[in-house]
């Protein structure tokens, strides 16, 4: 009911249409009242002269108006042209304030149904290019720089002036825009692609100089951290390519998969879960799973691994014993180099794209990534799929 409200006295085109339609009604209406019955002080042509102008008609957009109690028209007897119209015939009784209030109320309330059906009608005839206009801009954020993407186009010899001129330059922005997306993904991976070569080179003929000293390890360590930065960056920009096909996935072997994997390795991971199946891309859910488990691996101390079904989706849930984010940092982590000093360091290797790079692969596919801190200590990843 209070969304209702909230919605209704929401500031739209059909708002201030009906009440610019309305207000220029009332006062067109009072202003003719009052030219042309000469208000408050009388009618302009006087009855003695209304013979002067036999043929003047009464106003048919003006309400009718009670008779005088009286004058020289109460009684009986024919009425002169210029006076005002009695009520309706079907008025029973002495005509007085009483009926002339009901007409008049019934009046206004047609005029008011009118009114406000020509508003509607004229609000979503005005609106079409703007609503045109906000469905290319939602497309557009989903099409922009991904190669064999359909961009959104709008008709530029449609409508008026004023909106063919808005198609023609959304039409232009989305076309630089895509141009620009596209260069600076290329530029990127080159310039990753590249460089990975000469580090790789650097690293061997550092490791070949002594291994056992510590001033080669901490180059070594360095060059390595910049080969992973690197290669998240090659992922990111990959991941701008054509999208991986969404298809039904068994979510709960996909993550146990995951977690045997680590646990082979030595790492400190528990898994549990119920059957649950989702639409997904798996490859790219591995990727998203992979980089928060390796974050509560790395900087948790360990993993707590769980999938469940809660209504209408399926929820992946990590939790670590670690001590987790201050509560203003739990979403800008999830911007590029965004790093922690006191967990994301120099020598836990962490790039700062894991984390935006996970909720990127997982908004592609409907899914959302989350963090929070749990009340018993650590931190919480949830990821959420619709099921």
């Amino acid at each position: 009911m209070k969304a209702w409200l909230r919605r209704w006295w929401a500031d739209t085109l059909f708002k201030r249409l009906f009440v610019l339609l309305w207000a220029a009604l009332v006062v067109s209406h009072l202003a003719a009242f009052i030219v042309a019955t000469g208000w408050p002080s009388g009618p302009r042509v006087p009855h003695a002269a209304a013979g002067a102008l036999p043929d003047l008609p009464t106003l048919p957009s003006l309400p009718p108006l009670p008779p005088p109690a009286d004058g020289p028209h109460a009684g009986p007897g024919p009425r002169p042209p210029h006076a005002a119209p009695l009520l309706p015939p079907h008025a029973t009784g002495e005509p007085g304030r009483r009926d002339y209030r009901n007409v008049l109320l019934l009046d206004y309330a047609v005029r008011l149904l009118l009114i406000g059906l020509c508003a509607w009608w004229g609000a979503r005839w005005l609106s079409a290019p703007v609503r045109r206009l906000v469905a290319a801009s939602r497309q557009l954020g989903a099409a922009v720089g991904r190669p064999g993407a359909q961009l959104p186009k709008l008709d530029e010899a449609r409508g008026t002036v004023e909106v063919r001129e808005a198609a023609h330059v959304f039409n232009e922005m989305a076309q630089q825009l895509d141009e620009s997306f596209r260069h600076r993904g290329l530029l990127m991976a080159a310039i990753s692609h590249d460089l990975r070569t000469p580090l790789t080179r650097i690293r061997l003929r550092l490791e070949a100089l002594g291994p056992d000293d510590d001033r080669v390890r901490r180059c070594v360590a360095d060059v390595a951290e910049m080969d992973t930065l690197l290669e998240d960056a090659l992922a990111l920009f990959r991941g701008l390519g054509t999208p991986e096909p969404t298809q039904a996935t068994d979510i709960t072997a996909l993550v146990q998969a995951l977690c045997d994997d680590a646990a082979e390795l030595g790492q400190p991971v528990q898994f549990s879960g119920e059957p649950a199946t989702a639409p997904a891309q798996p490859v790219a859910l591995r990727r998203v799973v992979g980089n928060l488990l390796s974050n509560a691996v790395r900087y948790g101390g360990q993993a707590q691994v769980a999938v469940r079904r809660q209504g209408p989706q399926v929820v992946i849930t990590i939790d670590d014993a670690g001590p987790g984010i201050p509560q203003a940092a739990l979403q800008a982590v999830f911007e590029p180099f965004h790093r922690l000093e006191s967990s994301r360091n120099r020598a836990s290797g962490g790039s700062g794209l894991g984390l935006y790079i996970a909720r990127d692969l997982a908004q592609r596919q409907g899914a959302t990534v989350g963090l929070s801190n749990r009340p018993e200590g650590g931190l919480r990843a949830e990821v959420r799929l619709p099921a």
